[in-house]
């Protein structure tokens, strides 16, 4: 198996819009919760969001490109745009069949849906868009990324709801491992803060109802009491390690481990052994080859349902035992909120960051303790601490369990 690096990043989130700003807002501790000022919410239970403030989608390509995509889209074109910039890939220097495209939305365009489905009904199905589709469609994601950047290798879009993003970057890992690419920008994308987006995730009682933003998104607390919707992009750069040498890029850090299992459980919650989440870190692991006991770090799934953050804390006691109590662990979720496809992406990026910098960020708003969750959350202040590697979890609806190892490259 070919040994696969990570040479480029690039984050849209509601900390900020590249990967600096958002690594600052972690280190820092900041959190992006607010009035949603999307559409109004005067009937709706849910009131707060993490939103992304100031993005034009015309700051990162044509103008008449960012007309012919929807939000989600956008996006996913400007974090890889930041992401190509940084790895320094230059396409007049490579074959474009051995450049691919990995990136997955778990929803897609819910404006679409929403914008085309008014007009059907008021004015009748010959004035729907005949764009309609294309904008719609999550694949999309990948496609204008691959249109936009001239990726004619594998073009792919994942989805697995919440592990949309760990899947894909798993998936493109695995593509070049195998030599069927040499580089691959992965990752994921949202933007699902809309009536619908809410009022569905609302419905199924997911969603956090709290009107304070300093204690809405939670997750560990006994008062959690549901997940905040945010939404953003995270795309990376990983690369064939020979290929990045021989082109002199700078390497940020090394992809060791993949694992993916299905809970066969549930349709929105987690088995409540935690067994398929076990299993999943376990392989990741496994196939780095490394003991158990030099994981030091989990960038958990952490949603702050009551369900996820029990069922995960269960699985990483039931895979690490004793060594559990020695972890770090930490939700990223606590700042951004759930980035639903994008989520397990931006904290890909953020376990690179910690990787780099030798500090793990704290999770906030946490201050009442679940004696069922009681292993270390980082739940002070963000902690100084180099690490070898770093485990990040994402978990989706339909059971989809996705883990990364990330290893720090010397």
């Amino acid at each position: 198996m070919r040994r696969v690096v990570v040479t480029g990043m690039g984050a849209v989130t509601p900390l900020g819009l590249n990967v600096e700003e958002f690594w600052t807002g972690l280190k820092e501790g900041k959190t992006a919760f607010g009035e949603i000022t999307k559409f109004d919410t005067t009937e709706y239970k849910v009131h707060l969001a993490a939103e992304v403030k100031g993005f034009q989608g015309k700051d990162y390509m044509d103008f008449k490109a960012a007309k012919r995509m929807e939000l989600f889209c956008q996006y996913a074109v400007a974090a890889a745009k930041e992401a190509m910039e940084q790895a320094g890939i230059c396409m007049e220097n490579e074959d474009p069949y051995r450049v691919g495209c990995s990136i997955g939305s778990g929803i897609g365009s819910l404006q679409t849906i929403e914008r085309e489905h008014k007009k059907l009904l008021e004015k009748g199905p010959a004035r729907v868009n005949p764009l309609m589709v294309p904008l719609m469609i999550s694949n999309m994601a990948a496609g204008n990324v691959s249109i936009q950047f001239g990726l004619k290798g594998k073009s792919i879009n994942v989805v697995t709801a919440c592990a949309s993003g760990t899947h894909c970057i798993g998936e493109a890992f695995r593509t070049i491992q195998v030599g069927d690419a040499d580089i691959m920008a992965a990752g994921g994308t949202e933007a699902s803060i809309t009536p619908v987006g809410i009022a569905g995730f609302s419905a199924l009682t997911a969603l956090s109802t709290s009107e304070n933003p300093k204690r809405c998104s939670i997750p560990f607390d006994k008062e959690r009491d549901g997940f905040v919707m945010g939404e953003g992009a995270g795309v990376v750069i990983l690369e064939e390690l020979e290929h990045a040498k021989k082109r002199g890029a700078k390497i940020l850090a090394e992809v060791v481990g993949y694992g993916a299992t299905s809970d066969a459980y549930h349709i929105t919650s987690p088995a409540e052994d935690g067994q398929g989440a076990a299993r999943c870190m376990e392989n990741a692991i496994r196939e780095a080859g490394v003991e158990l006991e030099k994981i030091e770090y989990i960038n958990a799934h952490g949603t702050s349902t009551h369900h996820n953050d029990l069922f995960e804390t269960r699985a990483i006691k039931s895979l690490f035992k004793d060594h559990a109590k020695e972890l770090k662990i930490n939700s990223t979720k606590s700042m951004i909120g759930h980035l639903l496809g994008a989520a397990g992406a931006v904290e890909f990026i953020a376990c690179v960051k910690e990787l780099e910098e030798g500090y793990l960020h704290k999770t906030a708003g946490y201050k009442v303790p679940d004696e069922e969750c009681d292993l270390d959350y980082i739940t002070e202040n963000g902690i100084e601490k180099r690490i070898e590697y770093a485990l990040s979890n994402s978990l989706g609806f339909g059971g989809h369990n996705a883990s990364l190892l990330i290893k720090r490259f010397e």
